[in-house]
């Protein structure tokens, strides 16, 4: 459920492959809680505004970014800032295809990385033995407890936080593995 009681959604194709990249997944947190221009992006995620551009359409296409009121910037010239829908929180997408599993597993590798050694990171990791109704409710427990806190307005002063979450069965000898390296 998202905030309000609305169901989730499927995610389209289009929206699927908009999502399927650990760049777009990180402009999209970039973007969620102020607006940013392309140049801005660029400079956060170290990288090239031409092929940060191509994402940020990608995006905007998809309808998980939305152009706001230009602007003129330092320079004098226009600019066009973006920010989040929050679209990208109302849909299921589906983690058993390998894409959506490394875009989301490379973006939080590249934003903890960013993290710098004086601060501090909670890790948190542990093994639990579930049944299908108990796997189903601790989902549905984490959703909601995700879908709180993602309702809530933040107070002045907050500082931004990541929570990554990936629940999974254990790999087992002799299973084929699945690909999870970020491209």
């Amino acid at each position: 459920m998202v905030s309000g009681g609305a169901p989730r959604r499927s995610a389209s194709e289009e929206e699927a492959k908009a999502l399927a990249s650990a760049i777009r997944v990180r402009i999209l947190r970039l973007c969620l809680n102020e607006e940013l221009t392309n140049k801005e992006i660029a400079t956060r995620l170290d990288s090239n505004p031409a092929t940060v551009l191509f994402h940020v359409r990608k995006l905007v296409s998809a309808g998980f970014l939305e152009p706001q009121e230009a602007r003129s910037g330092p320079s004098g010239a226009y600019e066009i800032p973006y920010r989040a829908t929050g679209k990208s929180w109302q849909l299921n997408l589906d983690s058993r295809d390998p894409r959506m599993r490394s875009a989301m597993i490379g973006a939080f590798v590249s934003e903890v990385g960013q993290v710098p050694a004086s601060e501090q990171v909670t890790i948190s990791r542990l093994g639990i033995r579930l049944t299908e109704e108990g796997h189903a409710r601790l989902l549905e427990r984490v959703q909601n407890l995700f879908d709180e806190f993602e309702a809530e307005k933040p107070p002045e002063g907050s500082t931004h936080y990541s929570l990554f979450l990936a629940v999974h069965p254990e790999g087992r000898p002799g299973a084929e593995p699945t690909n999870t390296t970020a491209t």
